[in-house]
């Protein structure tokens, strides 16, 4: 999302048109949702109406368009960016979108009639904290078709872009918008989508474009543009820095930083906000969520076997990130390479394994009279030295949990280095 409010919408939206690859004519509706819930789309013409949370994890595509997938794998809802850049831009956090066909419609080829129909009815703010994710340091991304991204820290989103095309009308293309629900209204919105005339019978060969005209796309042919005119000398830029508000916004959280994109793609959009998260998902930075004294509750172990300081980040029963604080105190530093002291691998792992059973006890109930032991470990490697100063963030994700048996995977970073790994098989029993 751009800005800082945040919510659901007001009251429901619909709107109607044709979707601009499969050229079906459908009906959208933006229906409130509750807090939490996200961005969801819901198939209504599909058996058992599915619902795709609108996430990084059910993207299916990014060829001429980001695409998101159902459970089945076979639920789909095409071109989604605009729409989710609209919701992104006007602070909607939590909706319901309901469609009767594969695609929201195009309109115009802009994000306007989006945007205006968000603000017609308003946004009802909620309560609850808006997930933001910081970038703390350098990313980089390069896509095998010529994208490359810089994100770097920075106040707000900025969003520095550069596109290039040999076709007299684009040339080479830059600038730099500094994102707000304002700015974004008016500077980027208005600008359409884009193709070029030479590209048509292709991409219909493919299955692509087939709901394309000169009322939802700007086309060029092989002197300039076929349309009466353009919206802004530079609107191919910035329709692309649009779409890469909205594919970021698959996010699922508030970005601050500062993005610089040579030639964006969804393709790349999709992989910057991929790396943007699994850095987050690296980084120590993050209010404890679990702390000292109510790990003390959950695991066992005590001083000096208590191997984690607290919990940053936690989803149920899938994920949880915890942090170990390596100090030139710790015990076992007096007798394991005294002078060049480096903590033991066993006890790397072993603090891995106390934030996987974190992660366990929230999944089984009467927490309080069962205890996780680990059975086996695989694949273990340690990739780089920990030493005094450092800062282990350990990020496990659990692979399977049948009755009282699970399996994990694990990974320790250091300053966002891997340095240690394994899979963990652990066992719930009583006390």
């Amino acid at each position: 999302m751009i800005g800082k409010r945040h919510g659901t919408v007001a009251g429901p939206i619909r709107l109607s048109g044709v979707g601009v690859h499969s050229g079906e004519n459908t009906v959208l509706t933006i229906e409130a949702a509750p807090e939490g819930t996200g961005i969801v789309f819901r198939r209504v013409d599909r058996p058992d109406a599915p619902d795709i949370p609108a996430d990084l994890d059910h993207v299916a595509g990014t060829d001429l368009g980001t695409s998101l997938a159902a459970g089945d794998g076979e639920t789909l809802v095409l071109t989604v960016e605009h729409l989710l850049a609209a919701l992104a831009a006007t602070g909607v956090t939590n909706a319901t979108v309901v469609l009767d066909g594969p695609e929201p419609p195009i309109m115009d080829g802009s994000f306007t009639p989006y945007v205006e129909a968000i603000r017609e009815v308003g946004v009802a703010e909620q309560e609850g904290e808006v997930p933001v994710l910081r970038i703390r340091r350098p990313v980089s991304v390069e896509t095998d078709k010529g994208a490359s991204y810089v994100a770097a820290p920075g106040d707000g989103l900025r969003v520095s872009a550069t596109i290039d095309f040999a076709h007299p009308a684009i040339g080479r293309q830059f600038g730099t918008f500094h994102l707000d629900p304002d700015r974004f209204a008016t500077e980027l919105a208005p600008a359409r989508t884009f193709g070029f005339r030479s590209d048509a019978d292709e991409l219909r060969e493919r299955g692509l474009a087939l709901g394309t005209s000169l009322d939802n796309t700007v086309v060029l042919d092989e002197t300039g543009v076929m349309n009466d005119g353009l919206r802004f000398p530079d609107e191919f830029l910035r329709h692309k820095v649009g779409d890469m508000v909205g594919d970021l916004a698959l996010l699922g959280a508030r970005l601050e930083g500062h993005v610089v994109a040579e030639r964006p793609s969804h393709r790349g959009n999709v992989q910057l906000a991929r790396a943007l998260r699994e850095d987050a998902r690296r980084s120590p930075e993050g209010a404890p969520i679990v702390d000292a004294q109510k790990i003390l509750q959950y695991l066992p172990h005590r001083y000096p076997m208590l191997l984690v300081d607290r919990v940053t980040h936690f989803e149920p029963g899938k994920r949880i990130v915890g942090i170990k604080n390596v100090t030139v105190n710790e015990p076992f530093f007096q007798g394991h390479y005294p002078g060049h002291p480096i903590m033991p691998g066993v006890l790397i792992i072993e603090a891995m394994a106390q934030v996987g059973g974190l992660l366990l006890m929230d999944t089984i109930e009467n927490p309080d009279d069962k205890v996780v032991y680990f059975m086996s470990l695989d694949k273990v490697k340690w990739r780089r030295p920990v030493t005094p100063g450092d800062q282990l963030v350990f990020q496990l994700e659990l692979k399977q949990f049948r009755r009282s048996i699970c399996r994990m995977r694990g990974e320790g970073f250091v300053d966002g280095k891997l340095v240690a790994e394994a899979e963990l098989m652990a066992r719930i029993m009583d006390r």
